[in-house]
């Protein structure tokens, strides 16, 4: 393994050391962070920033607290894949409601601690191994889940023994839904809401590792395209017992994808149909069950899933929610339904109130790049706060800001108090190997985002065979002013190729039209939209040399991989294909169902789209790579299509590998990538 691979497996592609899972505590004094010792400690301490002085503590260590590294409970550990959490140590924490105490799980066992940096980490007992902690109001109590039952320290354990899973979000929720937990303290610290989950209609799928066959399998519920859904419900329970069932029509909107205390006598969650082409936001009596809609919205394709931080209530009662421009031109706010935002503010995010005005992440230029700005909810007049190149965020409390920006010179986060002072959390990784300013242009008549990264002292005149790198599915924005992720694809490049990456129709941040575009149909708006775009850089940069092309991704990107050398061989002429999920009715249903409808009414849409059938057209190399323990695109994926291919007679290579999840974690992305590069240097001739 070269240096800078051994270097991106040593520290977690240059993430160990660097503060995360900020949250602010104490109306804006404390601000509570994650961080490991420095570039190649994996294990996350538990950290606290006095915005009064700039001071910082370490307020636990996890090796003082467990010398010996444990087992995380097999639910903690299906929980990180699906959050996609990969850190060792402290991977989570959750405020009490002042902000003042915190509690996390450390390998099963519960901790609390207070920020007061005398004070040692306390042991909460707990009835097994523990998992989602969550303190109430004053931090007096504490909530947890073992053994898929809901659990309060002091007391016992709260939720009925009736054969349901309480407590947790399900594979659906928390994988595409963007709600990872599943119980809330009311503001009085007395009172639980509570999901329900009923998984027992659902497949079960297995797993067992061949390097250990003496092991017995695992098997976890998964929700399969058409298939059943889990069956959730939300309860409130009570100290004395007392159990209210919020009463909503669950059956025509299955999907809770938030909820949470409004106050002590209102509960808001958000529910969708199965399709989601409609959202509601619910109004939600703890006493009764009873619910009130109080928004609605809908699209006849999807509703985009929903702008964070919204929908909101603002203090004077009017409803915040995102709206997409006439026409689909930009994802927008609409305060009771009118318009707040036009056509050049590309909303992303809403991260509270400040000095009276809402506080917003935006794109206002290219898509690559993202703003901070206050937005006047009364004239929609906007102010920007951070709008210099690059992505910028922030996140906010009682008047103390937490802004964060990255450009090609690194990732800069800085906490500003009300009265002006500003203090830097101390970021212990490793610097980037690399400064990175790849070639953004938008191209085609269709304005597709893309990226060129070349080698570093390249000489203009000399060929580069190209490397297409890129994901190209809906969800996840490839080209972006954000460097971090621009590290591999120089190295790509420094191997001697011309890396390219592009945001074909479907992906989000361009417009609500360039996402929806990929409705009903995946693959051949992703590769009409890749050849084009492809195509336009070969015009541009006469360097690149179309005649010897590979292409590599992982997730959608190793489907996009492997169907580029299956169905436009003329185009591409190597592939390394990771994780594809190579016949999407046997993918999740949240997902599936949103972009392509049900497999029952739209059986063509799902053939097409599959790539078994396609395997007889193979005449290019293809390496398929594929992990034993990958519990979202599970590995039949690539399997089915390997005996596709095998029965077709058409040659091809299969990297199976024992006990790795879908996140690769712990270098094993760096190895794959290592003998990725033999195959393209093997079969572009370099």
């Amino acid at each position: 393994m070269d240096d800078f691979l051994r270097l991106s497996a040593e520290t977690a592609r240059f993430t160990h050391g660097s503060p995360r899972a900020f949250s602010f505590g104490d109306d804006g004094r404390l601000l509570w962070f994650l961080r490991s010792t420095g570039p190649t400690d994996a294990f996350d301490s538990l950290w606290v920033l006095d915005t009064a002085t700039g001071a910082e503590t370490r307020l636990a260590d996890p090796r003082e607290l467990s010398p010996e590294t444990g087992e995380l409970p097999l639910a903690e550990r299906r929980l990180r894949e699906r959050t996609r959490l990969v850190a060792a140590g402290i991977g989570s924490y959750a405020l009490s409601g002042d902000g003042r105490r915190a509690v996390f799980p450390l390998y099963g066992r519960l901790y609390a601690v207070t920020c007061d940096a005398t004070a040692a980490p306390e042991p909460l007992p707990a009835a097994g191994p523990a998992l989602d902690p969550r303190p109430n109001a004053d931090g007096s109590r504490t909530a947890y889940v073992t053994d898929d039952a809901l659990y309060v320290h002091p007391g016992g354990r709260i939720s009925p023994a009736d054969g349901a899973r309480w407590g947790l979000a399900e594979f659906a929720a928390a994988e595409e839904l963007g709600r990872a937990r599943g119980h809330w303290w009311s503001p009085d610290g007395t009172t639980l809401l509570a999901a329900r989950v009923d998984e027992s209609a659902l497949q079960r799928r297995h797993f067992a590792d061949p390097a250990h066959p003496e092991l017995p399998a695992e098997d976890f519920a998964y929700p399969e395209a058409g298939g059943p859904n889990a069956d959730v419900q939300l309860w409130v329970l009570g100290a004395d017992g007392g159990r209210v069932r919020l009463d909503w029509d669950a059956g025509a909107f299955p999907y809770v994808s938030d909820a949470g205390w409004e106050s002590g006598s209102e509960i808001l969650l958000t529910v969708q149909d199965r399709l989601q082409r409609t959202v509601l936001l619910l109004a939600a009596d703890p006493a009764t069950g009873r619910t009130t809609e109080l928004s609605r919205t809908t699209h006849p394709q999807w509703v985009d899933p929903l702008v964070p931080g919204t929908p909101a209530r603002l203090p004077d009662g009017r409803m915040l929610t995102a709206a997409d421009t006439p026409g689909g031109t930009a994802r927008g706010l609409a305060l009771d339904g009118k318009p707040l935002t036009g056509e050049g503010v590309q909303v992303r995010a809403v991260a509270g109130l400040h000095e009276g005005r809402l506080l917003i992440e935006a794109g206002l230029r290219d898509p690559a790049e993202q703003q901070v700005l206050l937005l006047d909810p009364d004239s929609g007049e906007l102010t920007p706060l951070a709008d210099g190149p690059g992505v910028h965020g922030v996140s906010a409390s009682a008047g103390t800001l937490l802004l964060t920006g990255a450009d090609a010179d690194g990732v800069r986060r800085t906490v500003r108090t009300p009265d002006g002072r500003e203090f830097v959390p101390a970021d212990l990784s490793a610097p980037l190997p690399y400064r990175v300013e790849p070639v953004l242009e938008r191209v085609t008549e269709r304005g597709i985002p893309t990226a060129l990264v070349l080698p570093r002292g390249h000489v203009p005149g000399r060929r580069l065979p190209v490397l297409v790198d890129g994901y190209g599915g809906p969800g996840f924005q490839d080209v972006s002013a954000e460097p971090r992720r621009w590290q591999a694809r120089q190295w790509w490049a420094d191997q001697g190729f011309a890396v390219v990456t592009a945001d074909n129709r479907g992906t989000p941040y361009v417009s609500p039209a360039h996402t929806h575009a990929m409705y009903r149909g995946f693959s051949e708006v992703t590769l009409e939209d890749q050849v084009a775009a492809l195509r336009a850089l070969g015009e541009r940069h006469r360097d690149l040399d179309l005649g010897r092309v590979g292409i590599r991704g992982w997730s959608y990107g190793g489907y996009l991989s492997a169907m580029a050398v299956l169905r436009r061989p003329d185009v591409f002429h190597a592939a390394a294909a990771g994780a594809a999920p190579t016949d999407f009715r046997h993918y999740d249903t949240a997902y599936t169902e949103r972009y392509l409808g049900l497999p029952q009414e739209h059986p063509e849409v799902y053939e097409r789209d599959s790539l078994i059938p396609d395997a007889h057209r193979l005449t290019r190399p293809l390496l398929l790579v594929t992990g034993l323990a990958d519990d979202n695109v599970h590995p039949s994926h690539t399997l089915r299509l390997s005996r596709a291919l095998t029965d077709a007679g058409r040659p091809h290579q299969l990297l199976a590998l024992p006990g790795v999840t879908h996140m690769t974690p712990g270098g094993t992305r760096e190895k794959v990538m290592a003998l990725e590069l033999e195959f393209f240097r093997r079969e572009l001739a370099l």
